[in-house]
């Protein structure tokens, strides 16, 4: 069974998404399941602990299977449905199969890090304390960690802890599907499927409850807007707790397409496995298509570290672009680097989304891929988009995906803008989650929103999600130019984050690559501009006072503004992300706190 023919399943006859009676992500997978393939590797895994040059560990459809359902008879052993489950895990089949098998108990799985990474303690104990999970599910690898972490709390507070790979695969014959009960089975595509925790940088981390009916709309929106083709691999080194990682990984379980799969960390050490997993296989079909995920520094980091190696890249679909700003400096490398190696420019695909809109709001849907854009600096200070020979690049995210409303939106007024005018970002559709769990006051600011005066036809008036970013259409691609919370404000004008960390990384060769944070704190009169800057790979200490010079010139310069703080650090000594991005907004949190 084809994926066009499942989507038929869930659209009726005015082409809207139509979610059937008591239906359940897993009586999906599980359709699916008994009418496809059984024995095709569904999960492979690539393990870098022992062997550089990494070692697989697969699993067959009728493989994850069992392990799912292992999960399952377990949890419904010990639990109810609708309890929360967190888990803690590196990225591993284990983690997938106790994702969805949390699905399975009808349970709600709520996707968390790997325990043996520090620095996640404070997001952890807010996590845990605002879901209420009560079952923790982790892996051999994990299972110390995890249990040290709660050794802490008195016996009666800590969690049921459950060792995945140590549950016998017999516990799947007694496997029993949850029983439906008639009078909500109406009601099933509404309910809370899974709780995606936002990052909680300058707030406590919020469960974002993603419903049945948002994801496969998601899903739905996906295949349409990017022309998913089959057969299909997908790779993927993203954490499982992010957005992007789960979800890929909750569709190629659903569909039983192969999974490849090894952690971020395997992937910053050495980007060539990334690059390797992504090459031409023997044993391909001629029509494989490879897919994968990446945000804009894993660009970067491939071109500089993995462009010696013989590839074949002719089979690779779609590289999607998301989760940071899409510069041209990484695609110009990344291209430059890759295309002689078979991979065509259009494969390149800046995308936009939000775990608030399940994952996906953009991608482009034409051939014109990758598109970049110049925007006059003065222009988009003043809020238009001008196009300008000598402006500031932008990547296009393509337009936005069917089955959704959207609209750009001024800020003070709600009212729909015209093209070429920067505003935030709206949307309206079944994609969209049902709020954050337990905080019925910021679920009314972000999903409750209602709409002014607007350009298009037959728009909804309430309901509208306001995303925090900001954008704008020009000539029928959406740009990204940053968040509402983001900008820099100094004597009144707005200035771009990213705009000034490329102006700093142009300004000298001292600086690394992707590497900058800039954000204003509070002055005496004024915001003052902080940057932080890591160093390159090659560089010392001793070039800093020149860099620093050369730096304060070029923003000064380009940007009419002189940075009161400039700040040197280390390779990786900036505060990034479990996904190896910039965290501007923690670093600015932790520059204030100091």
């Amino acid at each position: 069974m084809d994926i066009s023919s499942i989507i038929q399943r869930f659209l009726d006859d005015k082409g809207q998404v139509s979610i059937p009676p008591g239906f359940t992500l897993p009586a999906m997978t599980e359709m699916l399941y008994q009418a496809g393939e059984k024995d095709n590797v569904n999960v492979r895994f690539w393990d870098y602990s022992q062997n550089p040059d990494g070692e697989d560990v697969a699993y067959t459809r009728r493989e994850a299977n069992t392990r799912i359902k292992a999960v399952a008879a377990r949890l419904m052993q010990v639990g109810q449905p609708g309890d929360r489950v967190a888990i803690l895990a590196s990225n591993s089949p284990e983690y997938i199969f106790a994702f969805m098998g949390v699905l399975y108990a009808g349970q709600v799985p709520i996707p968390l890090y790997d325990p043996n990474e520090p620095g996640h303690e404070q997001h952890l104990k807010a996590v845990l304390h605002d879901s209420h999970a009560q079952t923790v599910l982790t892996n051999k690898q994990g299972a110390p960690a995890v249990r040290e972490y709660f050794s802490v709390l008195p016996a009666a507070e800590r969690p049921r802890v459950i060792t995945v790979d140590a549950l016998p695969d017999t516990l799947a014959e007694s496997f029993q599907p949850p029983a439906v009960d008639p009078a909500t089975a109406m009601d099933t595509a509404h309910n809370t499927a899974f709780l995606q925790y936002t990052s909680g940088s300058t707030r406590n981390p919020a469960g974002v409850m993603l419903t049945n009916e948002s994801i496969v709309t998601n899903v739905i929106q996906i295949y349409t807007a990017a022309q998913i083709k089959e057969p299909m691999r997908i790779v993927s080194w993203l954490p499982m707790h992010h957005d992007m990682g789960i979800i890929l990984a909750t569709l190629a379980m659903v569909l039983g397409d192969e999974f490849e799969i090894f952690s971020p960390r395997d992937f910053i050490q050495r980007p060539e496995r990334w690059m390797d997993r992504l090459d031409r296989r023997a044993e391909d079909p001629e029509d494989m298509h490879i897919y994968t995920v990446a945000p804009n520094f894993a660009l970067e980091l491939a071109a500089r570290y993995a462009g010696e190696k013989d590839y074949d890249l002719s089979q690779v679909e779609a590289v999607i672009c998301g989760s940071e700003p899409v510069t041209k400096t990484s695609v110009d490398a990344f291209l430059d680097t890759f295309t002689p190696k078979g991979l065509e420019r259009k494969a390149l695909r800046p995308s936009y989304g939000l775990a608030e809109a399940t994952l996906m709001v953009s991608t482009p849907q034409t051939d014109e891929r990758p598109k970049f854009a110049y925007f006059d600096r003065e222009a988009l200070a003043q809020g238009r988009a001008e196009e300008s020979a000598d402006g500031v690049p932008f990547a296009s995210n393509g337009q936005p995906v069917p089955l959704m409303k959207f609209a750009i939106v001024d800020t003070e007024s709600r009212n729909e803008l015209t093209e070429g005018n920067v505003g935030e970002i709206w949307i309206h559709g079944a994609n969209v989650a049902k709020g954050y769990q337990d905080r019925d006051e910021e679920t009314a600011e972000t999903f409750g929103n209602t709409i002014g005066e607007t350009l298009q036809e037959n728009l909804p008036k309430d309901g509208w999600l306001n995303t925090g970013d900001l954008g704008v259409l020009l000539n029928g691609h959406l740009y990204i130019t940053g968040r509402v919370k983001d900008l820099v404000v100094v004597a009144g004008r707005n200035h771009y984050p990213q705009d000034i960390e490329a102006t700093v990384q142009e300004a000298s060769e001292h600086v690394r690559p992707d590497s900058v944070a800039a954000f204003a704190v509070p002055g005496e009169d004024v915001e003052r501009l902080v940057l932080l800057v890591e160093r390159a790979d090659t560089a010392s200490e001793d070039g800093d006072a020149a860099a620093e010079d050369a730096i304060r010139l070029a923003v000064t310069t380009k940007h009419g503004i002189a940075p009161s703080v400039i700040e040197f650090y280390p390779p990786n000594g900036i505060a990034r992300s479990s996904s190896g991005k910039i965290a501007r907004r923690v670093n600015a949190k932790k520059f204030m706190e100091r």
